[in-house]
């Protein structure tokens, strides 16, 4: 008679249980991981932007620690409001604001119409943008039509993407040079995910050995490698291995947004999967603390600030405690989803929330901001 304690149990919210539990390997046994096909990943894909779009994933408790900082505002700024200048450099590339439209999606028709929606207006306002996990393109090159923005964008900072552990499961130098080159990226993000890993349906969950990886990569590859988490932030003993490995530039993508440990959870096929996406659904180090953290020990570095930026002001905060420029993803998501149109007005809103910020502090250029040191906890 089987024990029931190790018979898989299905979810009780819809999800059926498709795929049993795997016990833990014996010892000495290798643990086999099936690699996800091209459909699995598309279907995947396409499961997150419903969730993100349609179902509550925000952090439950954690926040980005934003909250808890307030600028100094000045009465007699002595400027004018046109004689603010969001111009930011970043890793050698001009930006007309320190804005990023984060890594999203892609691999589908629906994140196909979004990326280009996106790109569309990252190329009127000229700011950078980056594409969701093209691993999908890997699996099925023919997919890569659905990341490719340059016929709308030509001239924005582009950031090819594809998750660091993959380069445990047989992904290297040659497939990462294709997708940066399919794409016309000027650099590559590899997103590190443990915990999303950990949770989500046949994850892929052998993190060993990756930094020597990166290293090599970062050596060998023709465009900046940028390393990100996705939304449980990067603590700054990591990035000071990181940036020795020679990582250009880190995205800290700290807690307090989009927690996918929830994101997972919604997909669960196991209660032993929907068990594991509450109990850390609040996982991870504030975006706030992660900046901080990170800022003291490599002064240098550019920094991307992402993980629940939703206004301009929380830019300025972000900015003023040391990152280079800001992401923003799921508010941009939900308004790519709607139309060009409405990116542009959701984009409007954010950069004259960054200037209100500015002027009202008395700061004329945003690479000032953090040196004016207006900005203060309480």
């Amino acid at each position: 008679m089987q024990n029931p304690s190790l018979t898989p149990t299905p979810v009780t919210n819809g999800h059926a249980a498709q795929h049993p539990v795997r016990l833990s390997p014996q010892p000495g046994q290798a643990q086999q991981i099936p690699h996800a096909s091209s459909q699995q990943t598309q279907s995947r894909k396409a499961d997150h932007i419903r969730i993100c779009l349609e179902e509550d994933v925000a952090f439950r408790e954690t926040t980005t620690g934003l909250e808890h900082y307030r600028f100094e505002h000045c009465a007699l700024p002595e400027l004018t409001l046109d004689e603010i200048d969001l111009h930011t450099q970043f890793l050698g590339h001009t930006l007309k604001a320190p804005f990023l439209i984060s890594s999203m999606t892609g691999g589908t028709e629906q994140a196909q119409r979004i990326n280009h929606n996106l790109a569309t207006i990252a190329q009127a306002y000229g700011l950078a943008m980056g594409v969701g996990s093209q691993r999908v393109a890997l699996e099925n090159p023919q997919l890569m039509d659905t990341f490719r923005v340059r016929d709308v964008a030509p001239d924005i900072f582009l950031l090819a993407n594809l998750g660091a552990v993959q380069l445990n499961y047989g992904y290297g130098l040659a497939e990462c040079q294709r997708l940066v080159e399919g794409l016309g990226a000027n650099a590559l993000i590899l997103h590190l995910n443990p915990l999303q890993e950990c949770i989500q349906p046949r994850g892929d969950r052998n993190f060993g050995g990756l930094l020597q990886k990166i290293e090599q990569l970062c050596q060998t590859l023709s465009v900046p490698v940028v390393i990100k988490e996705v939304g449980n932030g990067i603590s700054s003993t990591v990035a000071q291995q990181l940036i020795q490995a020679g990582v250009k530039a880190i995205d800290v993508a700290g807690a307090g947004g989009t927690s996918w440990a929830k994101v997972e959870g919604a997909r669960a096929q196991t209660m032993l999967q929907y068990r594991l996406a509450q109990t850390f659904a609040d996982w991870g180090i504030p975006t706030s603390e992660s900046i901080l953290h990170i800022r003291q020990v490599a002064p240098e570095v550019p920094l991307i600030a992402s993980g629940g930026l939703k206004t301009g002001l929380d830019a300025a905060k972000a900015i003023a405690l040391g990152a280079t420029i800001a992401g923003f993803a799921r508010s941009l998501l939900l308004a790519a989803d709607q139309s060009v149109e409405a990116v542009q007005a959701e984009v409007e809103v954010l950069l004259a929330e960054l200037k209100t910020v500015l002027f009202c502090t008395g700061v004329a250029r945003v690479q000032d901001l953090e040196r004016a040191q207006v900005l203060h906890r309480f």
